[in-house]
């Protein structure tokens, strides 16, 4: 994450009276290494019964996510939790809803050995991988080691999740002055400012670096069968809080929330608002944040990696 605290001082003196930052041209990246990790995010050799890639749940021409409420594994298996988009997740402070894995490289084994979701084990997604033979002849190329790890599996994937970024929007250009906002987009960020929405989405990816409760304000009754904090530290406080998401590439990434129980923008911005800021929002203010939220689509640079 060397990248990203650079870039975040070099812009904090460019940007410091905005609580958004652009995002970055470029990251820093090996292209060896994301080059594999491309291979591996389509290919699924890493599922069980051959049938899920990482792209199957990550699609990116669906915004980095699967448009469905929660995802489906192998055997038709559904899960309990709406996929993150995979766009611009390296700019997250952790990974996975709860938080449970540290960066990039700790979240990409995790749905490998999930068995509603890829179902194969480390060991079994290692001896798929050693016994191909292009496989093994560009791991050794990468790692200059005959043998492949499970860790070797996800710094690859990681690598290339980190190519996948969004930069260019509408609202990054008008933070770097190179583009302007039309009257109900500014009304909308004024709202979004004013408001209070920006005391948690903030930042780079105008979110995912903090952990807030579902219902702050007037509360959501809890799901039993949940990844929250709860679930992963067991403290009673920690129910029902989950990682801040991204509202980068909101406009492409319905439904919402942890569970997809938003249909549309328009119901999250209401449910948000009244929920985690007690406030019952008019339709011209909903119609404003909207128009706000859509500048926040960009153009994602990395479709494909060349070594």
């Amino acid at each position: 994450m060397k990248f990203l605290l650079f870039f975040l001082i070099l812009t904090s003196s460019v940007f410091g009276a905005e609580p958004i930052l652009p995002i970055p041209q470029y990251v820093h990246y090996d292209p060896s290494k994301a080059a594999l990790g491309q291979r591996l995010f389509f290919d699924p050799i890493l599922s069980r019964d051959y049938t899920i890639s990482c792209a199957s749940c990550h699609d990116l021409s669906k915004g980095g996510a699967d448009g469905q409420c929660v995802s489906t594994g192998i055997h038709a298996q559904k899960g309990i939790m709406n996929a993150p988009t995979v766009l611009n997740a390296a700019f997250n402070f952790t990974q996975f809803w709860n938080g449970r894995a540290k960066n990039l490289v700790e979240q990409a084994l995790g749905p490998i050995h999930n068995p509603v979701e890829m179902g194969l084990s480390l060991d079994e997604a290692v001896l798929r991988i050693q016994s191909d033979p292009q496989y093994r002849t560009d791991f050794l190329k990468v790692t200059g080691r005959s043998t492949v790890t499970e860790n070797d599996i996800a710094v690859m994937i990681a690598e290339y999740e980190k190519t996948l970024i969004t930069p260019n929007g509408k609202f990054d250009l008008y933070l770097q002055r190179k583009g302007k906002l039309d009257p109900l987009e500014k009304k909308g960020y004024l709202l979004f400012k004013t408001l209070g929405c920006i005391s948690c989405h903030n930042g780079v990816n105008v979110g995912g670096n903090s952990f807030q409760k579902m219902g702050a304000i007037v509360p959501i009754e809890r799901k039993a069968n949940i990844d929250d904090r709860y679930s992963f530290t067991g403290r009673v406080r920690d129910k029902n809080i989950f990682k801040v998401p991204t509202l980068r590439n909101i406009a492409h990434t319905a439904p919402y929330f942890h569970d997809g129980s938003a249909a549309t923008l328009k119901e999250a911005v209401t449910k948000m608002s009244y929920h985690n800021l007690g406030l019952k929002l008019t339709e011209i203010e909903i119609e404003a944040l909207i128009a706000f939220l859509d500048t926040l689509s960009g153009e994602l640079t990395s479709l494909t990696v060349h070594p």
